[in-house]
């Protein structure tokens, strides 16, 4: 099955106008990770949300365990960070973003090197440019205002394993090796950027979680990049939702529990096997919001919003996301615009560190 409907147009700015005004100081960019500094990965901070009590408090990431309760079933991505940056010759740099079911990439064209660089917006259709090794990327044509079709004269992962780097950018100065850009949970290469939220685990953590009675469960979903333009939709990515993550996120909601999402990728690709559930039982997509997921894998365009609401998703762990990024659409549909606003604020003035090294917020409903 293929989640491709979205069951809004574009959302316009669900975000609260307070959300712009938060400054995102260089003093709060995490320009490297913790381990730079001598801790451990899991040594960042925490902020919780609670949605019903409208609460916001702090914490170190080592409390999550405690944090949720027996029963819960914490979901994450296990997709693995591709190398996916490679520096042409003659200067600029490519950005291989997502594999296409027809064999072509979308890239992304970039000028400058290493973390300093830039959108291109040059580029023409047929242009073939020179990689290293003697490899020839041809663009087709573009698939946004950033992204082009593209194909490469060879296999695209093995190629960016011998030639790639991790894509950075300019709030991180130096180079990481690839392990940097790595959860714990990561098995499937195929994403041009970590999916960052789960991050911060360790094994401890995670079996402390398990000893707990939280149970851990996995699917994938290869990010695309995601420097996004402000008010750019989030593009097609591809997913897959096993049958037994499928099976635990349905006992766990009958049994009383909370689904809670190690990322929005995993809110995406939950729910849209959610959607693909309501398909296969016939369902009207406006009905009940208490739906099942399915064992699904595909490509997903759907974008949720407050307007699409979550079907199946309780909770969600996610990173400190950028004044008008569309990832804020996700998380409005999870907390209202006052208490998001008010979450931001808080980790703003307390000093959270934003981006993929940084810290982290659990909203619990």
């Amino acid at each position: 099955m293929t989640a491709t409907a979205d069951l809004a147009p574009s959302p316009g700015r669900p975000w609260p106008a307070e959300l712009e005004a938060v400054p995102l100081r260089p003093e709060l960019e995490a320009h490297e990770p913790p381990e730079a500094r001598g801790r451990g990965r899991d040594d960042v901070r925490l902020m919780v949300s609670r949605t019903a009590a409208s609460e916001v408090s702090h914490h170190a990431f080592a409390d999550l365990p405690d944090l949720l309760l027996p029963g819960d079933l914490l979901v994450v991505n296990n997709s693995a960070t591709l190398p996916a940056a490679i520096e042409l010759p003659g200067g600029g740099t490519v950005h291989f973003s997502t594999a296409m079911p027809d064999g072509r990439w979308l890239v992304e064209l970039r000028s400058g090197r290493g973390n300093a660089t830039a959108p291109y917006q040059g580029g023409s259709g047929g242009q073939r440019l020179g990689l290293p090794g003697g490899i020839v990327l041809t663009l087709a044509d573009r698939f946004s205002q950033r992204l082009w079709y593209a194909t490469l004269s060879t296999a695209v992962i093995p190629y960016l394993l011998r030639h790639g780097r991790p894509i950075r950018y300019s709030y991180v100065p130096a180079r990481w090796p690839l392990s940097a850009y790595q959860t714990v949970f990561a098995t499937w290469p195929g994403s041009a950027e970590m999916p960052s939220a789960a991050r911060p685990f360790s094994p401890e953590i995670v079996t402390s979680l398990v000893s707990r009675g939280i149970a851990v469960a996995p699917i994938t979903l290869h990010t695309g990049v995601s420097s996004l333009e402000g008010g750019e939709d989030p593009y097609p990515e591809s997913y897959d939702v096993p049958p037994a993550t499928a099976r635990l996120v349905n006992l766990t909601r009958r049994s009383g529990g909370r689904v809670i999402a190690a990322g929005t990728t995993v809110v995406r690709a939950l729910e849209s096997a959610a959607l693909d559930a309501a398909v296969l039982d016939a369902a009207v997509l406006d009905a009940a919001r208490d739906r099942s997921v399915a064992a699904s894998a595909g490509w997903s365009s759907h974008v949720v919003t407050p307007r699409t609401g979550v079907a199946v998703v309780d909770g969600l762990l996610t990173g400190l996301h950028e004044p008008q990024s569309t990832h804020l659409w996700m998380l409005a549909a999870f907390a209202d615009e006052d208490l998001l606003a008010r979450c931001y604020a808080e980790a703003a003035s307390v000093g959270y560190r934003w981006h993929e090294f940084g810290d982290v917020h659990l909203m619990l409903p």
